[in-house]
């Protein structure tokens, strides 16, 4: 995929460079000179200029890009960047930083953005999961379709334990898709016998209850 990076401060580099890693064609672009940080990506293109002006995104040719990421410092900026890549130049996907999690309810598809990712929140979810077995916990909401990713490590007393993954009745809008077991990742099967601190992971509707997650993890049926 082609895709730009606006903002080159940490955060925008890693992303960069993971993205170059995994063989994608990256733009990276900041308004300020110091930013330009050329050697620490040197398969990047690097350009100077504001994205949140249409001129600069203009000149990049910004239409011929499959991905927007806004990840910038700046929560105004973020916006404005994603607005004007989804609305003037019909980006297909738009991804937008969220650093002040009180703002997190603007990002969404009125100011063209796709994804917000809220590294609080996430690193929030990250600490509940590592701490918690037993808990439902969420890992992150989508904002277009507002489905949500949800995680529970099994405890051992668990009523599931011991159960076919083809026998547990899970709520409507409710599909398991990944067990993480010993470090790896399995893709379910309705064969699979579920075990003591087994990692589920969920992708949840936007009308799912996590009650009736709940009752189904505590050996019940849905609602």
């Amino acid at each position: 995929m082609k895709i730009v990076v606006a903002g080159a401060g940490s955060v925008g580099l890693s992303i960069a460079r993971e993205l170059l890693v995994h063989g994608h064609e990256v733009t990276i672009v900041d308004r300020q000179a110091s930013a330009m940080r050329v050697a620490q990506a040197p398969e990047a293109q690097w350009v100077l200029g504001d994205a949140c002006e249409l001129p600069t995104l203009r000149d990049m040719d910004t239409e011929s890009y499959d991905v927007m990421v806004a990840a910038t410092g700046d929560d105004k900026a973020n916006l404005v960047v994603s607005l004007l890549a989804k609305t003037e130049f019909g980006m297909p996907r738009t991804v937008a930083r969220v650093n002040n999690p009180k703002n997190e309810w603007m990002f969404g598809q009125a100011w063209g953005v796709d994804v917000a990712v809220s590294t609080p929140r996430i690193m929030t979810a990250m600490v509940e999961e590592a701490v918690s077995v037993g808990d439902l916990v969420k890992i992150f909401t989508f904002h277009q379709s507002r489905a949500d990713i949800r995680e529970v490590t099994l405890p051992d007393d668990s009523p599931l334990v011991g159960r076919m993954v083809g026998d547990i009745v899970w709520p409507p809008d409710t599909v398991l898709a990944c067990i993480v077991r010993d470090t790896r990742p399995l893709s379910p099967s309705p064969d699979d016998t579920l075990e003591g601190h087994d990692e589920l992971l969920f992708v949840t509707g936007r009308d799912v209850q996590e009650a009736a997650v709940l009752r189904v993890l505590a050996g019940g049926e849905p609602s």
